[in-house]
């Protein structure tokens, strides 16, 4: 059976628990708070594979959402509007007042979750959003299953219901560095997306989806995640990748490698999209783990999920969830090592 332990309290005293889940060559410690991704590590590869913090109170005054599970509506909905058979419904705007942003400043990532059922590679958590909640309509449960399977493959597996119509989206928000250096910078990208979406200065999609050809967008080959443009700049991404009009069957869409450790991340999503943040906004004022500093760029998200915004978007993937219909968000990411030749 899966260790399950005390791991501190949250804002309203409720006991958080920590599950620790081992198959694979994997081993993962997982937070009922926020169904967090707390620790993550590969056999032979010692420093951790995620960002997360030793103990319980730095996640409540620190995270940016270390290794959360944001909802009931992951990334940006513009001025928190949105309609929906004919009904206006307006969210918290928790994003400096002019976004609503992971589901609002008391969303799905920063509430405790139940445990239903655990066994040594597995642990499935569940939590109820209540009918209004951050303006949302309808109760929604949402079960988080992560499962180590197969040789280095951490499984998640969402599952959504309601029972009014609503929008629906959740993700894993885990910051990766595979090598356990400062920075990112020795780490490589590939992304299976033709397009990205531009933002405006609020980060809402602005315009549609773009051709990644000839931009520093255009990560179809493996390519440094440090780009800079020809002003110098450096690309601060935090941007959506469109990886389909809609949901599809689980494919292979991203890679995130390092060339210092060898460690690679293979990403296999049902998802529409990915969001990938370069982590560049980070400035985290208290040690992580094993006394770690996470500063810009310390660890890269991606994010797999409905498009930002799309219920207000003409033409992006469907985002609205209905009684009766089950929201299924599957994604792997699969570790593994290269051989480094020096």
């Amino acid at each position: 059976m899966a260790k399950v332990e005390d791991f501190g309290v949250d804002a309203q005293r409720a006991t958080v628990k920590r599950i620790t889940l081992t198959g694979g060559g994997l081993t993962a410690k997982v937070l009922t708070w926020g169904a967090v991704v707390q620790d993550l590590r590969l056999d032979g590869h010692a420093p951790p594979l995620a960002l997360g913090f030793e103990t319980m109170e730095p996640y409540l005054m620190h995270s940016p959402f270390f290794g959360a599970t944001p909802g009931r509506n992951a990334n940006r909905i513009a001025k928190g509007r949105f309609t929906l058979d004919g009904q206006d419904y307006q969210l918290e705007c928790n994003e400096r007042g002019v976004t609503h942003l992971h589901g609002g400043s008391d969303g799905l990532g920063v509430s405790n979750w139940t445990i239903d059922d655990a066994g040594d590679d597995f642990v499935r958590l569940s939590i109820i959003d209540t009918d209004g909640r951050a303006g949302y309509p309808g109760n929604c449960s949402v079960t988080c299953t992560y499962t180590l399977s197969d040789t280095g493959v951490l499984n998640v597996l969402y599952e959504s219901r309601t029972d009014k119509a609503t929008i629906a989206n959740v993700c894993q928000h885990s910051y990766f560095n595979l090598d356990g250096l400062p920075t990112t910078a020795e780490h490589e990208l590939m992304i299976k997306a033709d397009a990205y979406l531009p933002t405006d200065d609020e980060q809402i999609p602005a315009g549609g989806p773009r051709d990644v050809t000839g931009t520093l967008f255009d990560f179809r080959e493996t390519a440094s995640v440090v780009r800079h443009d020809a002003d110098g700049a450096q690309l601060l991404l935090d941007h959506n990748f469109c990886l389909s009009p809609e949901r599809t069957d689980k494919r292979h869409v991203a890679r995130l490698s390092s060339k210092v450790s060898g460690v690679v991340m293979d990403v296999l999503t049902t998802e529409p999209g990915v969001q990938v943040y370069a982590g560049f906004k980070m400035d985290v004022q208290v040690p992580g783990l094993e006394g770690r500093r996470y500063g810009p760029f310390g660890g890269m998200c991606l994010e797999t999920q409905i498009w930002p915004d799309a219920i207000n978007q003409s033409g992006f993937p469907n985002a609205v969830l209905r009684p009766g219909e089950v929201l299924r968000q599957e994604t792997d990411y699969v570790f593994s090592r290269a051989l480094i030749h020096t």
